[in-house]
């Protein structure tokens, strides 16, 4: 009876912990793989190639669904709670398919393979889930919305670069002449500038560091405006009262560009 029971003792094996500790560091490929040994070391080499293919299938269908949640939602997710999840679903489904043969294993005092193996197992698998995601990030597709938006953000560097030679005119040209710059050219853009900043607002699945970008540039685009209109006025009425409003205006407009840097 003790030879049909310890018919593992032979044998190592990867116990419900270790894969559990694996599968949260290395997600489903680490668990695909050591379960699949598992059954190998069983002879079940079938379900041991099955295991692995469901292993890295899990892993593409996870990490794909996930870039293609909108980052505003994906970043209101606890940071735990993704990793928390498939972790118990592969635990129970460790329990499923080797837990009796796992936990007879143990109490026949048979050897598994140490914490420390599994965990090897665990980070060659998170490096292979970082390779992924720097390739999917950096040479996918997702290079598109980066394009379109400094396509957009050109037209608004074009526009900056050309109004703010007003205050190279401002002691050389007579005052009609600045104000119909201001009303042609200098105030137009600026108001093309923050419609420019609103539209890639609406670009969907725009990364969050340029969102957090535009609410920058639009609370800049908004102060360059606001001193243009003023400059205007105040050489409409010729008179200098705007001054420490401008002065103030334009430090605003400095502690904006200091967060840009």
């Amino acid at each position: 009876m003790n030879e049909i029971e310890n018919k593992t003792e032979k044998i190592k094996l990867y116990s419900s912990k270790a894969i559990g500790g694996a599968t949260f560091l290395g997600g489903p490929l680490a668990a695909g793989y050591m379960i699949g040994e598992n059954f190998k070391a069983l002879d079940k080499p079938n379900e041991g190639k099955n295991a692995l293919i469901i292993g890295i299938l899990s892993t593409i269908i996870l990490f794909t669904g996930m870039f293609m949640i909108p980052e505003n939602i994906i970043d209101k997710i606890p940071r735990q709670l993704i990793p928390i999840t498939y972790t118990g679903i592969i635990w129970g489904i460790v329990e499923w398919k080797q837990g009796d043969i796992l936990k007879l294993h143990k109490e026949n005092g048979n050897s598994f393979f140490s914490g420390w193996r599994a965990a090897g197992i665990g980070f060659i698998s998170l490096l292979i889930l970082l390779i992924g995601i720097f390739g999917y990030v950096f040479l996918g597709t997702d290079n598109e919305i980066y394009d379109k938006y400094d396509t957009e953000l050109s037209v608004f560097s074009k526009n900056e670069e050309e109004t703010l030679v007003f205050y190279d005119h401002i002691n050389t040209e007579s005052d009609d002449s600045l104000i119909k710059e201001l009303e042609t050219n200098t105030i137009p853009k600026w108001k093309e500038n923050i419609e420019i900043i609103n539209k890639t607002n609406n670009f969907e699945n725009l990364p969050s560091e340029l969102l957090q970008q535009n609410k920058i540039l639009l609370k800049y685009a908004e102060l360059r405006l606001e001193s243009f209109e003023l400059f205007k006025k105040a050489i409409e009425e010729d008179t200098d009262k705007y001054t420490q409003q401008l002065n103030r205006i334009h430090k605003e407009i400095d502690e904006q560009l200091a967060k840009l840097n």
